[in-house]
């Protein structure tokens, strides 16, 4: 991908965009999160996105956290529209045994969070992201070739040009160096779906 059709919604101090891969080092306290379960409103984490009227398309990053070490520590991908619209998915780091593979969609500024555990060990994570109109998918993967559904959702407030890339935060005291490599832009990899047919 042209690493010059992105643009920062918010910079962080601490980064580097390579011919083929980005880096970005967190500070403390940066996260995506807004009132759901305990009121908690913050919306400062770094986020490099592009835009696109497209709307069949996949775009595909794979994620390194190999220095995640702390509670919440993630990194990912991201379709931020605005402060009370937009989506997540990532690895965030919780203690030596375990962490959450997850994802956040957060329509009209309440955010969910749906999410599995995973080893500790793992380190690298694939993501892919497709639209399908105003309904996405979220897909994951720890080969880059073996995708596994995430999330299907719909944003109300993405019916027309949206934006999307990657962030990366540490919501509590604690920074890291998350990489993004392999990027791509694809035709929608989300097949129609075969089976109940639409209401009249």
């Amino acid at each position: 991908m042209d690493f010059n059709r992105f643009r920062w919604t918010r910079e962080p101090e601490s980064y580097k965009i390579g011919q083929e891969k980005i880096e970005i080092v967190t500070k403390p306290y940066t996260d995506l999160w807004q009132r759901t379960y305990y009121h908690f409103q913050n919306d400062n984490a770094p986020v490099l996105q592009m835009e696109t009227e497209e709307r069949y398309f996949s775009f595909v990053v794979r994620t390194e956290f190999g220095e995640s070490h702390h509670r919440f520590d993630q990194c990912g991908i991201v379709m931020y529209l605005d402060s009370e619209n937009w989506l997540k998915a990532s690895v965030e780091y919780e203690n030596e045994k375990y962490q959450h593979l997850g994802s956040v969609v957060t329509n009209n500024g309440y955010s969910d969070w749906a999410t599995t555990e995973i080893g500790a060990s793992v380190k690298s994570m694939w993501y892919r992201f497709s639209r399908r109109e105003e309904d996405y998918c979220i897909e994951c993967s720890e080969d880059g070739v073996t995708f596994h559904q995430m999330r299907i959702c719909h944003m109300s407030a993405a019916a027309g040009k949206i934006r999307f890339g990657i962030y990366a935060c540490s919501p509590e005291e604690s920074s890291f160096k998350a990489v993004f490599s392999g990027l791509q832009m694809t035709d929608c990899q989300w097949k129609a779906h075969d089976g109940q047919q639409p209401d009249e």
